[in-house]
């Protein structure tokens, strides 16, 4: 004999269970299952966005390239091999700047 939990098991496991969401245009967000949407990604962008975002990047390369037309690539080459070198070797935590001897002493024995 059975009893009735396990009949209603045994038949929710054989009903095929679609998802009851509606398509196209009034088609909600399904929260529980997909999470928070992101409003910002979904929003078209604005044209002057991108180069807005890259506006030191095309004023690098101008520069560049009048620094070449002007002085010749050797000029242009040794610029960006210093920016390379300052961007490589600029470790703040090298400083030649003297700190609180106090502080740094602290921070070197872990107290800070």
């Amino acid at each position: 004999m059975m009893n009735a939990r396990g009949l209603g098991s045994q038949l929710k496991d054989s009903i095929p269970v679609t998802e009851l969401s509606a398509s196209g245009a009034f088609e909600s967000h399904d929260l529980l299952r997909k999470g928070f949407s992101c409003v910002k990604n979904e929003l078209p962008s604005h044209p002057l966005e991108l180069s807005e975002k890259n506006y030191q990047l095309s004023q690098d390369k101008m520069n560049f390239s009048t620094l070449r037309n002007i002085q010749g690539l050797f000029a242009q080459l040794k610029l960006q091999m210093e920016f390379k070198a300052v961007y490589i070797l600029n470790d703040p935590s090298q400083t030649e700047l003297m700190g609180e001897p106090h502080l740094m002493l602290e921070y070197k024995l872990g107290l800070l």
